[in-house]
């Protein structure tokens, strides 16, 4: 069976669209699939326009929030409660077109646990948006301790045995194209054209945008707590070349440095000092962080022989 989980907030002007392209397109595919309507919280009619399609179709599945809990959370909900060994994400906006599925499905059939979709171009942006997505993904991937693909969103393909292993994954701070990433597994990427929305507005305002795009840093990067710590090395680099420089001068030119020089001096000496306490200080924060994030130490991707007991996908 295949499970498509779709997050959706207040897009009752997509939901019937959606639904119609992804039933085209699973008749050509073939076999038991569900979709996994994931409503978080919407105040217009997108939960009742989900109960009438789930009434001329079964394999419609809804699950409603009390009230907007975001974006990853609907998302992990829909992997918690999703039955298929094959587990598509993707939004409701019809930005991801379901008309991707086939060639996730061919590569998930080829042996591939995660098979993430790669936004080739992105219709309907404007140029601060698609500057601003690349430079971020590009950062990310430079400061993130896993390596996670460029151009990437949540639209992707993942199979049982990754869905089981991020079901155990229970961080606060949701980031989940970089979990799907942390598990490891095969994992390939397929190129799209990320369309236009369908209709109605985007739910991400700038500062939601800033916010999630913090935690995927704050989630897989500890660099920003090392900041401290270089800069106050750095600095007393500087401090010890400039005390260098100071003492040549008096002694081989016979000019000593004026007495602002040598506070000045000082000054940046006791800097770099409160740099480097700070750093160390993020060092601790930053094992803190990790162990409070209580992922799995490895994740097991297959066993020879194959156990006898009852086995789990993460460390016993």
């Amino acid at each position: 069976m295949y499970s498509i989980v779709v997050p959706a907030y207040n897009e009752q002007e997509t939901i019937e669209e959606l639904w119609r392209r992804i039933t085209a397109v699973m008749a050509s595919v073939g076999g038991d699939y569900e979709v996994l309507f994931v409503d978080d919280g919407s105040t217009d009619a997108t939960p009742a326009i989900i109960r009438r399609l789930h009434a001329q179709d079964p394999r419609v599945r809804l699950l409603r929030f009390s009230r907007n809990f975001g974006h990853q959370a609907a998302i992990t909900a829909g992997l918690d409660y999703a039955r298929g060994q094959a587990v598509i994400v993707m939004d409701a906006d019809l930005q991801d077109p379901p008309e991707v599925i086939p060639a996730m499905i061919a590569k998930w059939r080829e042996g591939y646990d995660v098979v993430y979709a790669v936004r080739k171009r992105r219709h309907g942006e404007g140029l601060w948006k698609r500057l601003t997505a690349a430079l971020y993904y590009r950062l990310l991937a430079r400061l993130a301790h896993v390596p996670i693909p460029y151009d990437t969103g949540d639209f992707r393909l993942m199979s049982r045995a990754v869905v089981d292993v991020l079901r155990e994954l229970r961080e606060r701070a949701r980031f989940l194209r970089g979990l799907s990433a942390w598990v490891g597994f095969r994992q390939v990427g397929i190129e799209y054209e990320r369309a236009p929305r369908y209709a109605g507005t985007t739910k991400y305002s700038v500062w939601r945008m800033t916010r999630f795009a913090l935690d995927g840093i704050t989630a897989f990067s500890s660099a920003p707590l090392y900041a401290a710590l270089y800069i106050g090395i750095i600095l007393l680099i500087g401090v010890a070349l400039g005390l260098g420089y100071f003492v040549g001068l008096g002694l081989v030119a016979g000019r000593p440095p004026a007495a602002w020089a040598w506070v000045a001096l000082g000054f940046l000496f006791l800097m770099a000092w409160q740099f480097i306490a700070l750093g160390l200080l993020g060092l601790y924060i930053a094992r803190i962080h990790d162990e409070v994030k209580g992922r799995p130490l490895y994740v097991v991707a297959e066993t020879l022989p194959e156990p006898s007991g009852p086995a789990s996908a993460t460390e016993p």
